[in-house]
């Protein structure tokens, strides 16, 4: 594992979004989750971070379940340099992970369809993670890390306490006939061991430098979490 250098990407974050807007062949419509996004987004700023975004298309992805009446969605969505980053978000693989202290992916179902197999966010991941950045995600957003091998082969989640959205959850939405797989169950498969708590409780679970979390009420507390970690893992440079 290669050491990172505090001086770099210390204090800049990117938040990682789905680009698919259509929950399968039922025409509704998907996209991140936008409470997920606007949680990350509050916690990091307030922390100091310079928080950057990426999106498996580029360009302006999709978001689900925008309140313009709610005030902390407006703020993030009036904000100049997110307004800006939100219309012309990169895709992961044009992004040098040495830039960045941390990677947050947010959910959303449409995360289920294309972010598994974004191979330049799987290298996004992989590069964070092995210079000693932290990884998070919330929701949906543990899809992007199905397939995410480190350099020495295994799976990212292989071992590590992960959670995510629920079975449960999937079938309190109605969702378990139309998502491509049942998240749980994907991330078990690729020998993580899952955890989560009653459907739509907030739980996030720490495996060292990876932070995930069940819902979208969990989002806060995921990017808190991640944001505890960093902080740590700073100290201990200096």
């Amino acid at each position: 594992m290669t050491t990172r250098d505090p001086g770099v990407g210390a204090r800049r974050a990117v938040l990682a979004l789905t680009s698919h807007d259509t929950l399968g062949d039922t025409g509704r419509h998907t996209g991140a989750y936008m409470s997920e996004v606007v949680d990350a987004w509050e916690v990091l700023t307030a922390a100091g971070y310079d928080v950057h975004l990426t999106s498996v298309l580029g360009g302006r992805p999709p978001l689900e379940a925008v309140d313009e009446a709610d005030p902390r969605h407006r703020a993030f969505l009036d904000d100049p340099t997110m307004r800006s980053r939100l219309a012309n978000t990169r895709r992961a693989g044009e992004l040098d992970p040495a830039d960045y202290a941390l990677v947050f992916v947010a959910g959303g179902h449409g995360a289920a369809w294309d972010l598994p197999d974004d191979a330049g966010l799987a290298a996004l991941i992989r590069g964070v993670y092995e210079t000693e950045g932290v990884v998070a995600a919330v929701c949906h957003g543990p899809a992007a890390l199905v397939n995410v091998r480190l350099s020495d082969g295994s799976y990212l989640v292989e071992g590590r306490q992960v959670s995510s959205f629920s079975n449960d959850e999937e079938r309190a939405v109605g969702m378990t006939g139309i998502v491509p797989f049942l998240l749980a169950d994907k991330l078990t498969e690729r020998g993580a061991k899952y955890v989560s708590a009653p459907s739509f409780i907030p739980y996030v679970v720490a495996d060292g430098r990876l932070v995930t979390g069940q819902n979208p009420p969990s989002a806060t507390a995921v990017a808190q979490r991640a944001v505890e970690l960093l902080d740590q893992s700073l100290s201990n440079t200096l």
